[in-house]
C-alpha cells in the first residue's frame, strides 16, 4: 500500500526485537486487564491480543504476586511459541518492584514509568532507581506522562508562576505546558543517569481530542524519541472508538506518531482484542499499513429492501476476521486484497470491479442474479439459494491461486467451478 505521508524523523528504540520509530511501521499495542497474578489468564489474553495482531502487549505490575508471576508468564508464552514483547507497567512503587525482583525485570522487553506517579518528595530518586534498573537490565523505557496523574509538585509550581504573570494564562495552557515539560524534564534526567537516547519512548496521554493534538504536536517539535500515541480514557463503544480514531488520524496524518493504543472501556465479557482491530482498521484506512482484506458495502437504501446483502456484507467480514491468523502466515499478502459486496446494480458492478474480487447482488426488483468480478473482469454469475457459500468458496480459491505458496509437489489446486450460468 503506497503511503503518502511524511512521517517525523525520530530516535529508533528496539524493544525485544520490534523497531519503533525512525523509518519502522507504525506499531500496534494493546495492554491486559487481567489480573497479572493469575499466571493462566494474563499469558492466555497476552496470547489472544497478539493473534489478534498487537505487536507489543503491556500488563500492570503492581505487587509482589504481579512482580513473581511476570516470569512464569513470559515461560508459558515461550512454550507455546508466542514471541510478542511484553511491557511492565509500573506506578508507585516500580523503584521497590524492579529491584526486589530482578527476574521479573530481565523478562520484561520495557518499562513504561509514569513519572507524576513515582512519589512526591523522592519523586526524581524513584524515578532514578527504575531508570537505573533498565540500564541493568538493558531495558527501553516509556515515560508516559498522563493529564489525569500529572505530577503534582511540578504543576503546582507553574500554577504559583502563571498567578504571578501580568497576563496569566489558563489553567489548561498551563496543565499542558506542565505535560510537555514533565516529558522534557523527565527524559533528561534519564539520559543523566546514563539511559541511552535510543532507549527512550515518550507519551503526553490526553482524553480530550484537541488536547492530545496540542500536547503531540509540542512534543513532536520539541523532543527527538518515538511517540507512542493514544486518547487515554477514551471511554466506551462508539464515543470511545470515534474519539481515538479522529485524535489518532489527525496526528497521524501530520505524520506524528511511531506506536498507537486505542485504549477502550469494555463492556463486561467482550472482546478485548476490539482495541487492537480498531487500531489497525485506522492504520489501514489511512493508508499507513495493511493488515486484513478491505470489505467495502454500500449503506442500502429502497433498492435494497432485502437484507440478503448486509447480512453477507458481515457473514464475509465476520469469516475474513476468522481466518486471518491462519492466513496471515499461509497467504502473505493476503491483508493488501479488496473485497466487495454490494446490494445493487446502482454502484454493484462499478465498486466489484475496482476491487479485487466483488460480487454485485440482486437490488429490489432487479433480475436475481449475483455478478461475480475480478480484478476488474465478469468471472461468473451466481443464482440460487447458496450465493454466499459459493462466493466464500470463489472468494477462498482467489486466495490461494493469488497468495498461497507453491505446494510440496508444486501443484495448485483447481479454481472453483460453478454451475451457474454467465451473464448474457
Amino acid at each position: 500500500m503506497m503511503n503518502p505521508i511524511q512521517r517525523r524523523k525520530s530516535i529508533q528504540v528496539n524493544v525485544d526485537g520490534v523497531p519503533v520509530g525512525g523509518e519502522a511501521p507504525i506499531v500496534v499495542q494493546s495492554m491486559t486487564n487481567t489480573d497479572t497474578a493469575d499466571i493462566d489468564e494474563t499469558a492466555d489474553q497476552i496470547e489472544h491480543l497478539h493473534l489478534a495482531g498487537s505487536e507489543l502487549v503491556r500488563i500492570t505490575v503492581n505487587n509482589d504476586e504481579a512482580a513473581k508471576a511476570v516470569p512464569h508468564i513470559k515461560e508459558k508464552l515461550i512454550a507455546r511459541g508466542v514471541e510478542v514483547p511484553i511491557i511492565g507497567d509500573f506506578h508507585y512503587n516500580g523503584h521497590k518492584l524492579l529491584p526486589g525482583y530482578p527476574d521479573m525485570a530481565a523478562a520484561l522487553a520495557k518499562f513504561r514509568i509514569n513519572p507524576g506517579n513515582t512519589g512526591t518528595r523522592a519523586r526524581d530518586k524513584n524515578f532514578c532507581t527504575i531508570i537505573e534498573q533498565a540500564i541493568i537490565h538493558d531495558k527501553p523505557v516509556r515515560i508516559g506522562v498522563n493529564w489525569g496523574s500529572l505530577d503534582q509538585q511540578l504543576l503546582a509550581e507553574r500554577m504559583d508562576e502563571n498567578n504571578q504573570r501580568s497576563t496569566p494564562k489558563s489553567s489548561k495552557e498551563v496543565m499542558l505546558d506542565t505535560m510537555v515539560e514533565s516529558a522534557r524534564r523527565s527524559s533528561e534526567i534519564a539520559e543523566d543517569v546514563g539511559l541511552a537516547s535510543d532507549r527512550i519512548v515518550i507519551s503526553c496521554k490526553m482524553s480530550g481530542v484537541q488536547d492530545l493534538i496540542n500536547v503531540y504536536r509540542r512534543i513532536a517539535d520539541e523532543l527527538p524519541y518515538p511517540l507512542h500515541l493514544g486518547l487515554t480514557e477514551a471511554g466506551m463503544g462508539m464515543k470511545g472508538t470515534v474519539a481515538s480514531s479522529v485524535a489518532l488520524a489527525v496526528l497521524l496524518q501530520e505524520g506524528i506518531g511511531d506506536t498507537i493504543r486505542v485504549s477502550l472501556t469494555p463492556m463486561p465479557g467482550d472482546d478485548r482484542a476490539e482495541e487492537v482491530r480498531i487500531c489497525q482498521q485506522i492504520l489501514q484506512s489511512l493508508g499507513i499499513r495493511s493488515f486484513v482484506p478491505q470489505v467495502t458495502s454500500c449503506p442500502g437504501c429502497g433498492r435494497t429492501k432485502s437484507t440478503y446483502f448486509q447480512e453477507l456484507a458481515d457473514e464475509i467480514q465476520q469469516y475474513i476476521t476468522r481466518q486471518m491468523p491462519v492466513w496471515r502466515e499461509t497467504y502473505p499478502g493476503v491483508e493488501e486484497m479488496d473485497v466487495a459486496v454490494m446490494g445493487c446494480v446502482v454502484n454493484g458492478p462499478g465498486e466489484s470491479r475496482h476491487a479485487n474480487i466483488g460480487i454485485s447482488l440482486p437490488g429490489t426488483f432487479e433480475e436475481p442474479a449475483a455478478p461475480v468480478y475480478m480484478d476488474g473482469e465478469h468471472y461468473k454469475t451466481l443464482r440460487g439459494d447458496a450465493i454466499g457459500e459459493e462466493f466464500k468458496r470463489i472468494l477462498m480459491d482467489y486466495i490461494e491461486r493469488n497468495y498461497g505458496q507453491q505446494k510440496e509437489s508444486g501443484q495448485q489446486e483447481e479454481p472453483v467451478e460453478s454451475s451457474s450460468e454467465p451473464v448474457e
